[in-house]
């Protein structure tokens, strides 16, 4: 074989698309295309999105399909950022096949990207969402009768030195430096506005008086890692039977997890009977951060059994002032918990809700939103959970959850082939057993065939 050398002259100016490479495609995403059309996905994305397209107005826009997908691949890639989801779209032939791009024509800008998001209602993606869990009821998968509930914080795109009071409309520099005049020190300089600052006492910021101009939706909150940001606040529900999330909101950071959990069941619960699932979620376990007295009363009327450890106080509860349904639904939770199911109940809990953090914020890209304003990181973030949902079936219907995972199977297969090419060699076409005499260089292909199969297992056992 004679040496081959790159090319630097450059190319013919034009060039039949037949002779264009085709793609081979990839197993993942193909196998995640079938699944779609055979729910009838994108004759129903169509269909639905229609009233909000003009009848026959202007140039045809970007399918909805192909915008739902291009925010799949978002989180299969653990992209955050539209700008990076567009460019490793229009790089990959293989998620061109996917979107169902001609090999003639380009995959979709950015740009094309925030207007669709920007035009679809929060509703159609909510529905998306629900669709996803319609393609999980039908193939057997949904449970839903216990739910597990937690949330997290996520980053919002706003900076902290951007933040103004709500009274003056002060930025923080202007603020320190009326402050500075005010002790007595003018005209500071950065550096004295520093000084004056590390040293005064009293400096927290409450979402009360400051806000941000750039996305008046974001709070400040103290994030997982301990530094402070504007953020908002995310709450998964998860069925601890199939561990499918079936309900994700988007809520202020400031909100408390007492104030949101029965309208996260809530929410859950219709989503069910909305993918057309007869399941009634009973049992719902949680942290001791959901503990409230009027939250658990309110969970007991609608009917929802709850598991939420009670946090250690220096005071009792005093029931003269409060109603009576308190006392009874609390005592109720107080029973339930000291047993053994919700001990058990609470391990899953914390498993698999934190396991659906994990994938949507952490490898999904999802930590640090991208979007300005509560509406807009919602219709992102469900469709993210949709995404989670949708690898969650994949796996269970054909072993593979990820488009990267299968990087590990392929090198498990090409393993388990070499070891068993090697021991097949010996054993039938030489006839001769394998001991210490063998030839050097066949114990070493099976000891290097061995190892890779424990590292890939390993691989993707963790994965």
């Amino acid at each position: 074989m004679a040496l081959g050398k790159r090319k630097r002259e450059e190319q013919g100016l034009w060039i039949a698309t037949t002779e264009l490479p085709k793609s081979p495609g990839h197993p993942f995403y193909r196998k995640l295309n079938e699944l779609l059309a055979e729910a009838k996905f994108d004759e129903w994305i169509e269909k639905r999105c229609e009233p909000f397209y003009a009848a026959k107005l202007g140039r045809p826009s970007i399918p909805p399909g192909v915008y739902f997908r291009m925010i799949l691949v978002g989180y299969f890639e653990g992209i955050a950022s539209q700008r990076g989801i567009a460019w490793r779209c229009s790089d990959s032939r293989s998620l061109a096949e996917f979107l169902g791009i001609p090999i003639n024509e380009r995959t979709p800008d950015h740009s094309s990207l925030s207007r669709v998001h920007g035009r679809l209602p929060l509703e159609i993606h909510e529905e998306v969402f629900v669709f996803v869990l319609r393609i999980a009821a039908d193939k057997k998968l949904l449970k839903g009768k216990t739910v597990g509930v937690d949330s997290t914080t996520l980053e919002a795109n706003a900076a902290m030195k951007s933040i103004e009071r709500k009274d003056t409309g002060e930025d923080w520099k202007e603020y320190l430096t009326r402050l500075a005049n005010e002790a007595g020190i003018e005209d500071p300089t950065d550096e004295d506005l520093r000084r004056f600052d590390k040293n005064r006492p009293d400096k927290k910021v409450s979402n009360e008086e400051w806000q941000s101009p750039t996305d008046p939706d974001a709070r400040i909150a103290k994030m997982k890692d301990g530094t402070t940001h504007l953020a908002y606040k995310a709450e998964h529900v998860v069925d601890l039977d199939s561990e499918f999330v079936l309900s994700a909101t988007i809520t202020p950071a400031n909100h408390g997890d007492a104030e949101t959990m029965v309208d996260s069941l809530v929410q859950a619960q219709m989503n069910l009977e909305a993918a057309g699932s007869e399941t009634k979620i009973k049992d719902a376990a949680a942290d001791k951060g959901y503990h409230k007295a009027s939250t658990l009363e309110l969970a007991d009327d609608l009917d929802f059994r709850t598991y939420v450890p009670e946090p250690k106080r220096r005071y009792r509860y005093r029931w003269i002032d409060k109603p009576a349904g308190q006392q009874e639904a609390v005592y109720a939770n107080r029973r339930r918990v000291r047993g053994a199911r919700s001990k058990r109940l609470q391990r899953q809990r914390s498993e698999k809700v934190e396991r659906s953090f994990a994938h949507v914020c952490e490898t999904g890209g999802a930590r640090r939103t991208w979007l300005r304003g509560q509406e807009k990181v919602s219709k992102r973030y469900l469709i993210q959970v949709a995404a989670r949902n949708l690898g969650l079936m994949l796996r269970k219907l054909f072993g593979i959850g990820t488009a990267r995972s299968l990087q590990s199977f392929a090198g498990l297969f090409w393993a388990l082939y070499l070891a068993t090419a090697m021991l097949w060699n010996r054993a039938w076409v030489r006839r001769a057993p394998l001991n210490e005499n063998a030839p050097t260089s066949d114990l070493r292909i099976i000891a290097v065939a061995l190892a890779v199969i424990d590292t890939e297992i390993a691989t993707i056992s963790t994965g």
